[in-house]
C-alpha cells in the first residue's frame, strides 16, 4: 500500500518542481539593438532601445555627452528555448537536472557592455566608442 502512495507522490513532486534553472532562464536580461548607436541617430531612439545613461554631460561646445553600461543578454526564442528545456529536463530526471542546471544558469547571465556616445547639437549621434 505505501508503494503505490509513492509513485504518485515522486511523479507530483517532480510535476511541481520546475526548479531554479527554469525561472532564472525566463528571468534572465534581454537582448538590445545595438544598431540604434549609429552615426546620426536621434538620442530618443537609444535612449528607447538601451535606456537611461548612467551618466550624461553637456560639453562646452553645447555637446552632449551620454555614458551607457548595460547588460547584454538573450534573444526572445533563446530563452523561451531554455526555459522549456529545462522544465521538460527537470521532469524528466525528478529534479536531477538542477544540480547541473541552476550553476550553468547562473555562468550565463549576459555580458557587460558599454558605451560613451557622444551627440552634435541636433541630439544626433556624431560618434559613439564602445567602452567595454
Amino acid at each position: 500500500m505505501k508503494k503505490l502512495l509513492v509513485v504518485p507522490l515522486l511523479l507530483a513532486l517532480a510535476f511541481t518542481e520546475t526548479g531554479c534553472s527554469a525561472v532564472m532562464a525566463s528571468k534572465q536580461p534581454k537582448k538590445k539593438d545595438l544598431s540604434v548607436i549609429a552615426q546620426g541617430m536621434p538620442r530618443s531612439t537609444i535612449l528607447a532601445e538601451i535606456g537611461s545613461p548612467i551618466a550624461s554631460e553637456t560639453k562646452q561646445d553645447g555637446k552632449r555627452v551620454d555614458v551607457f553600461s548595460f547588460t547584454q543578454g538573450y534573444s526572445t526564442a533563446n530563452r523561451v528555448g531554455r526555459t522549456l528545456f529545462h522544465g521538460v529536463a527537470d521532469v524528466a530526471t525528478l529534479g536531477l537536472w538542477e544540480i547541473v542546471a541552476t550553476p550553468t544558469e547562473a555562468t550565463f547571465d549576459g555580458k557587460k557592455a558599454a558605451f560613451e556616445v557622444t551627440y552634435d547639437l541636433n541630439d544626433r549621434v556624431e560618434k559613439f566608442v564602445r567602452l567595454q
